[in-house]
């Protein structure tokens, strides 16, 4: 196997990455889809870890992780992740154990999105009422750290307000040391230390409040605010908010879909965004009739040129 890309930015070239949503067979779209992903030279394929999701909830589905372990068998470059994973049907300590599996099926190319979740489906697919955003915010910031041991201690034995570990083991742990880096979401204060304080990169989608009317321009201002906010929480920790990789999902700003309609739309927005500190920008692998439609020829022309014209 070919040695996997290093997570860390290593220049200032702007990196390229993708998410691939799990909505098909494997057999009949998903697999060729990772693969040509991964020729076009995307530096990492991402998936949603949900249980069903928005105007796909009435049609197939499959669940993250199995399919990161499938991707992760047909190709060997690129990195692969999740964008995100959340409290609202995951523990930390099984969690922890398909990760560690995961990441040593694919060589040590393993990011873990992760966020508070939100009100959707998942949310009550267990039974439960949904959370508040006060015990969103408050699981999560014990669902992270308990995460971080786990994924870094032979054996972990805990008992908090949500979770629990008793003699938990993680023998030998991931490949990657000390373990496989955590990609935090977050916007607002608590989640921002968190990744200030765990993190090796931090993700966005920037201000929801803005997808409906708002403008691109109030969108990067927001946007930097929150980059802005992230260093102040750096700073309280004493460490460099430049250690942490800044990741953008597209598709959620007032631009909408634009960014993809042609080469020069995306280099524009991405380099805007580059600007504010950002090295990752993530766009979704089109998906016909959908919010993610996207003509598939102008997506792999930004795959192939849009990263030399941005260094």
């Amino acid at each position: 196997m070919k040695r996997p890309s290093p997570h860390r930015l290593g220049s200032m070239t702007l990196r390229l990455s993708t998410v691939i949503l799990p909505y098909r067979r494997w057999h009949e779209g998903s697999r060729s889809a990772w693969v040509r992903a991964e020729e076009l030279g995307f530096h990492t394929g991402y998936t949603y870890d949900h249980l069903s999701w928005r105007s796909f909830r009435d049609g197939p589905w499959f669940g993250a992780v199995p399919t990161l372990t499938a991707a992760a068998g047909v190709t060997e470059r690129m990195r692969l992740g999740t964008l995100v994973t959340s409290p609202n049907f995951r523990h930390p300590v099984t969690l922890a154990k398909e990760l560690i599996t995961l990441d040593d099926i694919s060589g040590g190319r393993v990011t873990l999105g992760i966020g508070a979740g939100g009100t959707g489906f998942d949310a009550t697919a267990l039974g439960q009422e949904p959370w508040t955003p006060r015990e969103r915010a408050d699981r999560f910031a014990e669902f992270v750290p308990l995460l971080d041991r786990l994924l870094t201690e032979d054996s972990v034995s805990y008992e908090g307000d949500f979770y629990a570990a008793h003699e938990a083991r993680n023998i030998p742990g991931c490949v990657q040391r000390p373990r496989l880096p955590f990609a935090v979401a977050a916007t607002g204060p608590r989640g921002l230390r968190l990744a200030a304080r765990h993190g090796q990169a931090w993700v966005t989608t920037g201000d929801p409040r803005l997808y409906e009317n708002g403008t691109p321009e109030q969108s990067v201002q927001a946007i930097r605010g929150q980059a802005e906010r992230l260093a102040d929480a750096c700073a309280e920790l004493g460490r460099d908010v430049t250690e942490l990789d800044k990741i953008l999902l597209t598709g959620f700003t007032p631009d909408r879909g634009r960014p993809l309609e042609s080469l020069d739309a995306f280099v524009d927005f991405a380099g805007r965004h580059a600007e504010l500190g950002f090295t990752e920008i993530v766009i979704h692998w089109p998906i016909p009739d959908s919010d993610f439609a996207a003509d598939q020829k102008v997506v792999e022309r930004i795959a192939m040129e849009a990263p030399a014209q941005l260094r």
